[in-house]
């Protein structure tokens, strides 16, 4: 089928890339030339595992274009996919859908025929409503306009994977409209249903709370983790065996129940937020209260971290210098949106340390983001003469980090775990004071 993706951020790049690899022909759009021209030369512009590769084999196959035009989106197809980013608005806990309105104004007056409109973007429930009577308003097909929601659960570092066999494909419809967004969306992901991906079909405001609600869970079950290890730390338990024991609970579940400092990127936190500002407006407290405590729980692992390398300096940050390892808010991405590493790394800055930062991929996007932080081009310049080494993002070379040769580059060997990754007694036995986040 033929398709257009609107949008060419992490989303909507990676959706166009994946679709033309299942056989579609798709058309990515966005306003931004620049971007277009990197992608159309078959350059992802920013860091993914495979997508690359998904990109280009796809571009020379002929199913992937990319265009700065609307008008030749229209013409191309009548299924239109929204991926744009809904990020949160300035001084507030809303989400800004500027980004979205932008695309169904410019998208519906071109509409001449029966189209549907898929947003992929994750938004505040009744979002799809309101867009739909805004595109029927200024869309000479008028009414021959369905909107559907189809909401994206891709994980950063795994989004390829995610894309192409995805855990579910939750699809929310206007049931009052016939049954013709449904049927079409179907015939869309006819091989990923046909090998047993499951097809959800719910009503578009069930579809909308789906990705939020799930951004919700995880966060809640991260921070309880790391409220729990607060009590580990004052009692002396170990919040990873704890954890362990936990996830043996098929309740429970070991997954996204590691504690430390706490989540960060481009989609919980502002997703969150978003949920509490939309929970407010509906009146439900409840999800309102909970959510705050849950966003209050992780920022406060942050300034736990910064205490801890105090306190491992000798009670003062000023003149210490502090090697962080990791930049990027989760390993296998670039991503530093509201990244807990960089956080705490500025945090240390401001409080008088010497902070040299060293990560595998995100080193370009952190510069531009905390310039005034030094930058180390591997892993033995960043530790050089350091007072304390903090693990803040757990990419697999720092788990394998050899514990001698770093101590031969360092002034004091002591390290802070800030993902509890580190194999404890391997870096005791070479003498170094370990600290990890409820252990």
């Amino acid at each position: 089928m033929r398709c257009t993706v609107f949008g060419t951020g992490y989303l909507g790049a990676t959706h166009a890339a994946c679709m033309a690899e299942l056989g579609h022909d798709v058309l990515g759009v966005d306003i931004d030339p620049g971007k277009i021209a990197k992608l159309a030369a078959g350059e992802v512009p920013f860091f993914e595992p495979g997508l690359a590769e998904v990109l280009r084999r796809n571009l020379e196959g002929g199913r992937l274009r990319f265009t700065t035009s609307y008008a030749e989106a229209a013409d191309f197809a009548d299924i239109h996919f929204i991926g744009v980013g809904t990020p949160q608005k300035s001084g507030e806990f809303a989400a800004d859908l500027s980004q979205l309105h932008a695309v169904v104004d410019a998208l519906a007056p071109l509409l001449t025929r029966p189209t549907l409109i898929v947003g992929k973007s994750t938004v505040p429930v009744g979002t799809a409503e309101q867009l739909a009577e805004r595109a029927r308003s200024a869309a000479p097909a008028g009414d021959d306009v369905d909107v559907a929601w189809n909401p994206e659960f891709l994980r950063e570092g795994y989004a390829v994977q995610d894309t192409l066999a995805p855990d579910r494909l939750v699809v929310g419809v206007d049931p009052s409209r016939g049954g013709r967004a449904e049927a079409t969306l179907r015939d869309f992901y006819a091989c990923q249903i046909a090998e047993g991906v499951p097809f959800l079909v719910t009503n578009i405001a069930t579809a909308e709370l789906v990705k939020a609600a799930a951004n919700a869970f995880l966060a809640t079950k991260i921070s309880f983790i790391n409220a729990v290890a607060q009590v580990c730390e004052a009692s002396g338990a170990d919040v990873v065996e704890l954890a362990d024991a936990l996830g043996y609970d098929p309740r429970i579940g070991r997954r996204f129940l590691n504690a430390g400092l706490g989540f960060g990127g481009g989609c919980l936190p502002k997703d969150i937020r978003a949920f509490m500002a939309r929970a407010g407006e509906l009146g439900a407290n409840n999800v309102l209260h909970l959510l705050r405590e849950v966003d209050g729980i992780n920022m406060g692992r942050r300034t736990t971290m910064v205490e801890m390398t105090r306190e491992a300096c000798g009670g003062s940050l000023l003149g210490a210098r502090i090697a962080v390892l990791g930049a990027a808010f989760k390993p296998d991405s670039d991503d530093v949106r509201d990244s807990p590493a960089l956080n705490v790394a500025g945090q240390l800055q401001l409080q008088g340390a010497a902070v040299t930062v060293f990560d595998p991929k995100a080193m370009e996007n952190s510069r531009r983001l905390f310039p005034t932080l030094t930058y180390a081009s591997d892993i033995p310049e960043a530790c050089r003469g350091a007072d304390a080494v903090l693990v803040l993002t757990e990419w697999q070379d720092f788990k394998e980090l050899d514990p001698e040769e770093i101590g031969a580059a360092v002034r004091a060997r002591t390290v802070l775990d800030g993902r509890n990754c580190l194999d404890v007694e391997r870096w005791r036995s070479h003498g170094w004071r370990y600290h990890g986040m409820g252990r």
